[in-house]
């Protein structure tokens, strides 16, 4: 299960190939299960036009649903969103820009499911077989309208008794299945069109706002991403540090028993040594000055209402945010790594 947990991880944060992977994906899956499903009309007069549709539009809603689950950019544009200004305003053409794309990829497999639904017909006539205007045939001049109406809800289930092998049944059906496949053609011919002509017309635009929105899109994912895996980092370094110094506190406490029983000559205990020589001294000097409960309850307070501006000229207390404690100072060339893991 935690392997299945991180593979589901690496492939929300993967690169935006990797995500077109994913919808192409979700899109085969689709002709799959379209392919496999065997469809049914309960040929009610009441029930068919709901059956129809919610088998058109309601796999798409749960594919539509499982492409915002699988991206892991509708979650950081939410955050986005909804996080307070702080330090750091909020720019609504990169949450924009953030929707536009997750929407993008999100509506692949729903396009091609309904696609298929159309250009195959089932769904089409099983919803509207109630709905066709009887003049246009001229097979049900000698019919009353209730004895129509039961005929049409009977057109797509072309087993039963009353409809077997009935011209007006098969031409109700081949009329609904062209409408449906007409339907099917000019969708598809008009997605075809509108790519086209985004393709061939973006570069005639300016592109500054366009690699301005890609660029802090990219940068607020990432941000997040790094900002998660060094609060990983900090957790281990401080649970590690936590342990050590709850052996060294027992080692003090057994040896000043252990010189309690000895009587009054025996040797006073020793004071636990420093955690950095405990644990080697790794060097964690940026994941050091939280060293208590209350100041990584702080720091992550405020990582959310207060996001650090984006200007690394900026002096280093307005990334502390009133934290007492504060990192040695470093020299230049390391200075924007700590206060990007901070």
């Amino acid at each position: 299960m935690d392997k299945f947990r991180m593979l589901f991880q690496h492939f929300q944060s993967s690169s935006e190939s990797v995500m077109n992977g994913i919808c192409l994906l979700l899109a085969a899956v689709t002709v799959k299960l379209y392919s496999s499903f065997d469809f049914s009309c309960p040929c009610l007069a009441r029930y068919n036009a709901l059956y129809g549709l919610g088998l058109l539009l309601t796999p798409p809603l749960a594919l539509f649903l499982c492409g915002l689950l699988a991206s892991r950019q509708s979650v950081v544009m939410v955050e986005e969103w909804r996080r307070p200004t702080g330090q750091r305003r909020k720019d609504p053409g990169v949450i924009r820009y953030m929707c536009s794309s997750v929407l993008q990829r999100a509506l692949a497999a729903p396009l091609v499911w309904i696609l298929l639904a159309l250009l195959d017909g089932k769904f089409f006539v099983c919803a509207f077989s109630s709905s066709v205007d009887p003049e246009k045939f001229l097979d049900f001049a000698n019919m009353t309208p209730s004895q129509v109406q039961l005929f049409l809800s009977k057109v797509p289930c072309k087993e039963d008794e009353l409809v077997r092998d009935s011209p007006a049944r098969k031409a109700v059906s081949r009329y609904l299945r062209c409408l449906s496949q007409a339907i099917g053609w000019s969708v598809t011919l008009l997605l075809i069109i509108l790519a086209f002509l985004a393709r061939c017309l973006r570069p005639c635009f300016d592109q500054t706002v366009f690699l301005q929105r890609r660029y802090w899109s990219n940068y607020v994912d990432l941000e997040q991403k790094l900002f998660d895996e060094t609060c990983c980092e900090h957790a281990r370094d401080f649970a590690h540090r936590c342990v050590l110094h709850f052996f060294a506190s027992m080692q003090s406490e057994m040896r000043g028993l252990r010189g309690d029983r000895a009587g009054t000559g025996a040797e006073p205990p020793k004071m636990p040594e420093p955690l950095e020589a405990l644990d080697g001294g790794s060097g964690k000097a940026h994941l050091r000055v939280v060293s208590s409960q209350e100041q990584v309850d702080q720091l992550l307070s405020a990582w959310y209402c207060s996001k650090p501006p984006l200007d690394l000229r900026a002096s280093p207390g307005l990334w502390g945010v009133g934290l007492s404690h504060r990192a040695p100072a470093a020299a230049p060339g390391t200075r924007l790594s700590q206060q990007t893991h901070v």
